[in-house]
């Protein structure tokens, strides 16, 4: 079901876990658990009375790559998810999809890991030789798979307007439309304290973008300045950087689907993947 509907139709196609096939279970955060809601019951656009929640500390910005990491490769290498250290590393350096671009080392990862371990964010599997990481950000946040998504590109790629993220999302969750996308995110900025916020609009900008906090507050003037380096300065006009933005994402769409192809071959043939990617 899409269309005008797409948020509902997305909270009830996708369950908050469904590798546990039961219709509710508790987290619990304090004394008293919070009751999740099963697939039938989710709903971005009925935040009712929610509790708050207790904060999080503010993720580093390894953590946060980390995270994100995680969950785009369980979408889209699931073949090789959970994944290996190395695939963490080459996933957290990767050149495309990534904004800021990183260059982390192991020990740098495995800090990060510990830290997300802590949080119960990130959990190491004990089926294989090789240690094997996976996230568990659905439980802890407690949103829909479709949020953990759209958070998980904000920390891949920084501040994105709500077009943005229905496009960058689609290899994560197929979002029916744009109005979709932006009911899951007003839904995000509901939480107390929220996930994410709606950023001001920058000059000559058509749209307003969204930033995650899970790295704590943004800085309205570090917004500003990644805006102004988004834009070159100011110096094109807003219809040459529409259509710049336009192929630069079809480019970096037809790079990522490469990529994929790459992780999934070097995975059945056990290779390690950051041989193809240095």
């Amino acid at each position: 079901m899409r269309g005008s509907h797409g948020a509902v139709a997305d909270c009830a196609g996708l369950g908050l876990n469904e590798r546990l096939g039961v219709s509710a279970f508790a987290v619990t955060f304090s004394k008293k658990p919070v009751l999740m809601q099963s697939n039938h019951e989710s709903d971005a656009s009925q935040t009712g009375d929610r509790p708050a929640r207790p904060a999080l500390r503010p993720l580093t910005p390894v953590e946060g790559r980390v995270l994100g990491v995680l969950v785009e490769k369980q979408h889209t290498v699931p073949d090789t998810y959970p994944l290996s250290l190395n695939a963490l590393v080459s996933g957290c350096n990767q050149k495309t999809a990534r904004a800021p671009v990183m260059n982390v080392s192991e020990a740098e990862i495995l800090e990060a890991i510990d830290g997300l371990k802590g949080l119960s964010l990130v959990f190491e599997g004990s089926s294989s030789r090789v240690p094997r990481f996976e996230h568990n950000m659905q439980r802890v946040l407690a949103v829909p798979s479709q949020s953990v998504a759209l958070l998980a590109l904000l920390l891949l790629r920084g501040p994105q307007t709500a077009a943005e993220l229905r496009l960058n999302t689609a290899r994560l969750h197929g979002f029916a439309d744009i109005s979709s996308v932006e009911a899951f995110l007003d839904e995000l900025a509901s939480h107390a304290p929220p996930f994410v916020v709606r950023l001001p609009r920058a000059p000559g900008a058509r749209e307003n973008r969204w930033m995650h906090l899970l790295s704590g507050e943004v800085s309205a003037a570090a917004d500003a300045d990644d805006a102004e380096r988004t834009t070159g300065g100011g110096t094109a006009s807003p219809g040459e950087l529409e259509q710049l933005r336009a192929e630069q994402q079809v480019l970096t769409e037809k790079v990522a689907k490469l990529q994929s192809l790459v992780e999934h071959i070097a995975g059945q043939l056990g290779i390690p993947v950051d041989e193809f990617l240095d």
